[in-house]
């Protein structure tokens, strides 16, 4: 099948002029505070300028907003060409050349600069090359004889394999500024930033996993796996450097796994964001391959059957490097699909199910944003959504899949900015091994936790019905399984006992007990004696200083003690 989606995207970059209703007099987007991602939507405007099919080509007004924008941007800077991380919520994280800014007015600036009054492109230009001087300096390659033995050791292990005399920090964002500075390279004419550009964006292609993504925190993150493959799409499309193809190839097949059937992306494999509902559409770098075109194909009619409307930005930067073709269908698409990731992870679809194990086991990060990698499951199925899972966060041991010792150890301390993240004496969250099962019928983990070791199978029992076994083989006689679960704010928590809580700030408590359930929009689950239900279960929030998360992130949470080694079962049943 082909797919050439250019007339949808073009109906959403219409929208793209109601974005000056937010500009002021100084050529500021947005709300107060201003911060300098307000400035993004340069490149939207850009695009609705410029392309031919678009109604909005060449019109006065929106190019004279343009101009203004980029100015704003000037004359924000800083004498290093830096602007104040600042976010919505007035915090400040200090300066920074903020990767997703620069990438879109330099590439306004290659689209509309020529356009543009020559004194406004003046400024633009001495703006542009005043930051991209420094990007150019903290890409620098550095060559193995100017290296530690302790630096060559950590270098060697992401290096790229083609590039084995230089070596380099693989990071989301410097590839984001590498691909921005090959656009510089080429609207200043610069060689020497084009040159090294292409050096570390071709290192990124080569330090790409095996199985499609760029390791963070011990494995994927998948939310920074996109912006990977969006700085490779788009250097591939200003250059039509084939080198990178492959990795975008690999990309694509690994979204495609590990992809929910709603859209929304698998969050029990990603070492640094919790599991967030809603289609994640991808971008231009998918549509180098056929499967990426049908990863993303898929993605926009969810997106646009579930009532979504394209944001300019998203319309333009498809419209100006994506492109058309042939796809392959995604494994969402198929009533029944396995997948191993090797040794690190599962998924199988068994429709109306879909279950994804990990068996990715890390140290724990001593930064705030990489997460303890302690959550090993999720379910899904179709008529719910995601059911059990909800991914990975610090300070809380109760979203861990199993613990020894005690839990209490462990926790965040209201408005503390400066956490202990490490790990607490008398209490194992997180594994120091995991291993997925063999039987291809009943998916299974295992993982150990010093002398313990514990265990998770899913047995499929019936269509809208499967059973969790959970276990612990070991001498310790404080051992928990804790199950989490997605919560629905706007709907009652019902009980075996016929209590039905709204779920808001107030506790909640449930003993399990023979026969015992809870149940909440549509699935069912039953509670072993001994059990207790409770909410809300929060999680620290790295996004914000205080690290206080807000009440639509917490997780309903089943502690199950298994003091002995017979394994508990909970059933989960979908109505």
């Amino acid at each position: 099948m082909d797919w050439y989606p250019e007339e949808q995207l073009l109906s959403h970059l219409g929208n793209a002029p109601g974005i000056l209703e937010s500009q002021s007099p100084n050529g500021e987007f947005g709300t107060a505070p201003w911060i300098s991602t307000d400035q993004n939507v340069l490149l939207a405007l850009a695009a609705a300028y410029t392309l031919p099919a678009s109604r909005h080509h060449g019109d006065d007004s929106l190019l004279d907003a343009i101009g203004r924008g980029g100015v704003a941007l000037a004359e924000a800077q800083d004498d290093s060409g830096m602007w104040e991380f600042r976010k919505k919520d007035g915090s400040e994280w200090g300066p920074i050349r903020m990767p997703w800014s620069y990438s879109r007015w330099m590439r306004a600036y290659h689209h509309v600069g020529a356009q543009l009054p020559a004194d406004v492109s003046q400024r633009w230009a001495e703006g542009l090359q005043l930051g991209f001087a420094g990007i150019y300096d903290e890409l620098e390659i550095v060559h193995e004889e100017q290296m530690s033995a302790q630096q060559v050791a950590e270098a060697r292990r992401t290096a790229a394999a083609s590039q084995a005399y230089r070596f380099v920090r693989i990071h989301n964002i410097p590839a984001h500024h590498a691909m921005a500075l090959a656009f510089a390279g080429q609207v200043f004419d610069r060689p020497d930033w084009r040159d090294r550009a292409a050096a570390y964006l071709r290192a990124v292609a080569d330090a790409q996993s095996k199985h499609g993504w760029w390791e963070e925190h011990g494995g994927p993150v998948v939310a920074y796996n996109f912006v990977y493959v969006d700085a490779l799409g788009v250097y591939l499309t200003l250059t039509g450097d084939e080198a990178v193809r492959p990795a975008l190839e690999r990309a694509a097949r690994y979204h495609a796994e590990f992809t929910y059937p709603d859209g929304s992306a698998v969050e029990t494999v990603d070492g640094r964001n919790p599991y967030a509902a809603g289609v994640r559409l991808g971008n231009s770098g998918f549509t180098k391959t056929a499967a990426g075109r049908g990863f993303l194909q898929r993605q926009h009619r969810l997106f646009l059957e579930g009532g979504g409307t394209f944001d300019a930005d998203y319309a333009a930067l498809q419209l100006l490097y994506g492109e058309g073709g042939t796809t392959s269908a995604p494994a969402g698409e198929r009533q029944s699909h396995d997948y191993r990731m090797g040794d690190m992870a599962r998924t199988v679809r068994r429709r109306p199910w879909f279950v994804c194990l990990s068996a990715i086991a890390t140290e724990i990060p001593v930064g705030r944003f990489g997460q303890d990698r302690q959550n090993f499951l999720s379910l899904y199925h179709d008529r719910v959504g995601l059911i059990l899972g909800g991914g990975n966060t610090k300070l809380q041991p109760l979203w861990s899949s199993f613990t020894v010792g005690d839990t209490s150890l462990l926790r965040h301390q209201s408005g503390d900015e400066d956490p202990d993240f490490s790990a607490r004496a008398g209490l194992l969250h997180v594994p120091d091994a995991a291993t997925l099962g063999e039987d291809e019928e009943t998916p299974s983990v295992t993982l150990r936790y010093g002398a313990t070791v514990c265990q998770i199978r899913v047995n499929h029992r019936k269509e809208d019905e499967v059973e969790l076994e959970l276990s612990q083989d070991g001498d310790a006689s404080d051992v928990e399984a804790h199950v989490t679960l997605l919560a629905q704010l706007d709907q009652s928590l019902r009980a075996d006992d016929g209590t039905e809580w709204i779920l808001g700030e107030k506790d909640v408590v449930v003993e399990g007990s023979d026969g015992g359930w809870i149940e909440q929009g549509g699935w069912h689950l039953s509670l072993p004696a001994g059990s207790r239900c409770t909410w809300p279960v929060l999680p620290h929030d790295p996004y914000r200083k205080d690290g206080q998360a807000t009440l639509d992130k917490a997780r309903i949470v089943v502690t199950v003690p298994l003091p002995d080694d017979l394994p508990r079962r909970l059933t989960l049943t979908v109505s």
